[in-house]
């Protein structure tokens, strides 16, 4: 079975603060309830914590266990957070990437969101994420966020 990657492509439009930590957040608690393990990747430990806050915001019936890399539990928490340099090694189903390059590990992963923001630049890194996706032969697909 062929390795997929959804691309989540964001508008100008949106106003809402933090567009692609919510989503991701969202989509992290969509996979949990499917009984998904996912990994959320992070470009740095800054947005792994406004990730981890915005996840601890949630309303109480919304609430996603998770932990943040690195975090001792008795347990392996459904969604962790990552970012550079500090990721456990447990297998995960769903990989969910906020990095602006295609991490080293997401061949380990059947499955991978990306997502394409409306800045040019990072739209442009984003391309080039899909083309390297494509080249490794995985099966691509769009969403509008």
């Amino acid at each position: 079975m062929a390795k997929q990657a959804l691309f989540y492509v964001f508008s100008n439009t949106t106003t809402q603060e933090n567009p692609l930590e919510n989503k991701a957040c969202d989509l992290a608690a969509d996979a949990w309830r499917l009984g998904k393990k996912v990994l959320i990747s992070c470009q740095n430990e800054e947005q792994a914590f406004l990730i981890d806050e915005l996840l601890w915001q949630r309303d109480p019936q919304q609430f996603v266990p998770h932990n943040l890399s690195g975090e001792v539990s008795g347990f392996m928490t459904p969604v962790e957070i990552c970012w550079p340099g500090k990721r456990n090694s447990q297998r995960r189903d769903l990989l969910i990437s906020l990095s602006l390059q295609v991490p080293e590990f997401a061949l380990l992963f059947p499955q991978v969101i990306e997502f394409v923001p409306a800045d040019e630049q990072l739209k442009a890194l984003a391309r080039e994420r899909y083309k390297q996706y494509r080249q490794l032969g995985w099966q691509l697909s769009t969403e509008q966020a």
